[in-house]
């Protein structure tokens, strides 16, 4: 950040559905952030768990609460995306957390005014252990030099642990289910022109389980998402390299 200029905002764009075992401890970390510029929108599927009771209860914490049915995640997302006013975009799950309570401000004053900055991010368990982070507990590694290029054979960077600048932000696209991320951060990566690697552990991002159905349906997906960036002949070579490296270990 410069001095004697304010800090740009930083819309923080949380999609949740029936999240009350989490979404107390989300408002909390937020809360705790240092840096001094924010604005957290709440996308809500229309909870009936009491989700929506415990946010309304901390109202004063939230900028924008949406509550409405809505056609999936992807879609949730570009609300909270067109409800947004900062100059930057972050995405955090209701069940995940900001690393530290200066992770935004640090992360901001490595380069400020960049288009976009990245890191890590540290997978936890249920109860919040940690179980590493991701670069080491996966085989696609956080590029020192981040770009569109660098996503040919996969995701190297979570979006969870991805600041863009709104103006470079596209809507989801919603033809895909599940594996629209991709998608998007290629297209915001192809529209920067900066981007910091703060070699920061942004996020702790608790992990789940994908059923298969929905893994076979990001594998076709991610498939005609890469085709469409990389071009098909490119996208096939890559695509044996990542069925090899699933072989070697199912687990990615």
């Amino acid at each position: 950040m410069n001095p004697g200029q304010p800090p740009p905002l930083i819309s923080i764009i949380t999609v949740c559905f029936n999240a009350r075992r989490h979404i107390e401890a989300l408002l909390d970390n937020v809360a705790r952030q240092t840096y001094p510029s924010l604005e957290h929108i709440l996308v809500d599927g229309g909870s009936t768990d009491g989700t929506l009771e415990i946010i309304r209860s901390r109202r004063e914490q939230v900028e924008k609460l949406i509550s409405e049915p809505d056609r999936g995640l992807y879609d949730a997302m570009n609300k909270g995306m067109s409800a947004a006013r900062g100059e930057y975009l972050f995405f955090l799950n209701a069940d995940d957390e900001l690393e530290s309570p200066d992770t935004l401000e640090r992360a901001l004053s490595r380069m400020p005014g960049a288009d976009g900055y990245y890191g890590e991010v540290l997978f936890v368990d249920d109860s919040g252990r940690p179980l590493g982070l991701r670069s080491v507990r996966t085989p696609q590694r956080v590029p020192d030099q981040l770009s569109w290029k660098s996503l040919r054979r996969g995701m190297v960077v979570s979006h969870q642990a991805f600041i863009i600048r709104r103006s470079l932000a596209p809507p989801f696209d919603l033809r895909y289910q599940v594996a629209s991320d991709i998608d998007w951060m290629i297209r915001c990566l192809k529209s920067c022109k900066t981007l910091c690697n703060t070699r920061l552990v942004i996020t702790r991002f608790r992990t789940g389980g994908i059923s298969k159905a929905k893994q076979r349906l990001a594998w076709r997906e991610r498939f005609l998402i890469l085709n469409r960036h990389f071009g098909f002949w490119p996208n096939l070579f890559n695509h044996g390299i990542i069925i090899l490296r699933y072989l070697r270990n199912p687990r990615y």
